[in-house]
């Protein structure tokens, strides 16, 4: 008889069904993952899985109110004079 698992354990999904939850292809969830600007992800064995949970959380730490929250990250870093060019 097989066990079920403890509910507080979490859901692991693979890179496909992943992709499909966040309605992203599997190649920008890759893509993502190689950036590190993706979801947590964990390697078992040669796999790659994902918690349901941390899909969710990247999701809302994507959540903006403004489209010029996302700009304003990007511009501060443009202000700042690269090492090695004169002011």
């Amino acid at each position: 008889m097989q066990q079920k698992t403890d509910p507080d354990w979490p859901r692991f999904v693979r890179t496909p069904e992943a992709a499909r939850l966040l309605d992203l292809s599997p190649r920008t969830l890759e893509k993502h993952r190689c950036g590190g600007t993706g979801p947590i992800y964990r390697k078992l064995g040669g796999r790659v899985v994902y918690s349901v949970a941390d899909l969710e959380a990247w999701v809302e730490a994507a959540a903006r109110q403004s489209t010029s929250q996302a700009a304003k990250a990007r511009a501060t870093s443009a202000l700042i004079p690269a090492a090695g060019m004169a002011r």
